[in-house]
């Protein structure tokens, strides 16, 4: 039956796939647009292999630190330029996010480490054939990559029971030196930490008596102290193409509401952030290629979509966003520099190094 009332319907359009080649193309909108240099960080694959450009930021230096789960290597240092300084590491085979803290006059990395590895024997070099999952952990390295401590599974602290995965996604570091992991891939909760990695307390997860409490793939935080009286965290709920705004203690405050995008954790500029969109939803999914960059106003109002729709609010409220196509495929992370230029990191994305997206 179900056959002969679909017979009349047309079949459904395939959906289009990202550009190869968008160099020289202006994108963004209003105030923030942006001329695109997709051969930026291109790189002898030989030397410098990527799997995913997983996380970027910058260092007290201008130096931009991307993580990968190459097996090769997990850390690639480049300039402004695109040159790469350095290259080293192998400890993170799941890399996931990079953040640098200056603590007392010196630079550290914070890295996360989610847990998906490459599988050394893969049969196939399919994206589904590739990866193996363990539990994750997060490193607090010295800019040399010198190991100060780890944090483990939270089971070992006893916040987590037998049978709860631990796979985190980010971390960002509070302006009083304190911790805040997300575990996006794992259990979905937040977990909180003093600035030597002691526990103090978590929330989110999936099963609390009121749904709004819950968190779905959080996967990326930072703190807002764009308000200096008033600090608080944004963590994305990707799952629900959300950003949840929480106290520093772990208490609910509200939601930006971002229909249409899977968007990642905020990057701060100024007045505003940026997060990484690594999917748009169409026709209820979560479209292939279908990533960009939602850049936010004081005001958490979105004002520009680098490689996805003009934002437009309907009676206050923001319609759906996705991708136009023609730049991106999954964007996983964003560094902003001092001139605001945007660099950019995909998962996904046959192998691409940064992209840089050039203000005009």
């Amino acid at each position: 039956m179900s056959q002969s009332a679909n017979a009349h319907e047309p079949p459904p359009k395939p959906l289009p796939k990202a550009g190869r080649n968008p160099h020289g193309k202006i994108v963004g909108h209003g105030d923030f647009q942006y001329k695109v240099d997709y051969h930026w960080g291109e790189q002898d694959r030989s030397k410098f292999p990527v799997e995913n450009s997983h996380g970027l930021d910058f260092d007290s230096k201008g130096r931009l630190i991307m993580v990968t789960d190459s097996d090769v290597n997990n850390f690639v240092i480049f300039n402004k330029d695109g040159k790469v300084l350095d290259a080293w590491g192998t400890q993170h085979p799941g890399a996931h996010s990079v953040k640098v803290s200056r603590e007392n006059g010196e630079d550290f990395i914070y890295i996360v480490d989610g847990g998906w590895i490459l599988d050394r024997n893969r049969p196939d070099n399919q994206w589904k054939n590739k990866w193996t999952r363990q539990s994750g952990f997060v490193s607090k390295l010295t800019l040399d990559g010198k190991l100060v401590y780890t944090l483990g599974h939270p089971l070992n602290l006893g916040i987590y029971e037998p049978g709860m995965r631990f796979q985190p996604t980010d971390i960002t570091i509070a302006p009083n030196g304190d911790l805040y992991v997300t575990d996006g891939y794992g259990s979905d909760c937040v977990i909180h930490y003093d600035s030597n990695g002691r526990y103090i307390n978590h929330w989110g997860g999936w099963k609390n008596k009121d749904k709004k409490l819950n968190l779905k793939n959080t996967h990326g935080i930072a703190v807002d102290t764009r308000d200096p009286n008033s600090h608080h965290l944004l963590i994305s709920s990707r799952g629900e193409q959300k950003i949840k705004q929480y106290t520093l203690d772990g208490k609910l405050l509200g939601e930006i509401n971002l229909p249409g995008a899977y968007a990642g954790g905020p990057v701060f500029k100024g007045e505003h952030f940026y997060a990484p969109v690594c999917w748009s939803k169409i026709d209820g999914k979560m479209a292939p290629n279908s990533g960009f960059i939602t850049i936010l106003d004081k005001h958490n109002k979105v004002v520009s979509n680098p490689g996805g729709t003009r934002p437009h609010y309907e009676n206050g409220q923001l319609t759906s966003m996705q991708s136009t196509w023609d730049v991106f495929n999954h964007c996983h992370a964003v560094a902003v520099d001092d001139e605001e230029n945007l660099y950019v990191g995909q998962w996904n994305s046959n192998q691409i190094y940064p992209i840089k997206l050039v203000r005009v």
